[in-house]
């Protein structure tokens, strides 16, 4: 099973996001510094001034394991507040393909 979690922030900006990809070595194309295990990741704008990150893993200690070596210190870097709202689960997924 994967790990699927949704992540929402209030008071964060498109230019916060792309500085924290910026602090992870993340280009804007998505091909370097990838965390290991991240299957998909989406993210948006939301509401007024917020940001919503919506990420399938490998598994849930593939996500920890980037937040604990990784993201943490990019979120806190670029004053990202903790998100507002956490929403995760263990899910069945698939790639559709054409």
């Amino acid at each position: 099973m994967s790990y699927a979690i949704v992540l929402q922030f209030d008071g964060v900006s498109e230019d916060q996001y792309w500085a924290v990809n910026e602090a992870l070595g993340i280009d804007r194309a998505f091909t370097t510094n990838l965390p290991e295990g991240l299957q998909v990741h989406t993210a948006g704008p939301v509401g007024d001034g917020g940001w919503l990150v919506s990420e399938v893993w490998r598994s849930k200690e593939a996500q920890e394991t980037f937040m604990a070596t990784r993201l943490g210190e990019a979120l806190g870097g670029v004053g990202v507040p903790p998100p507002v709202q956490v929403l995760d689960t263990e899910t069945v997924s698939f790639e559709i393909r054409d």
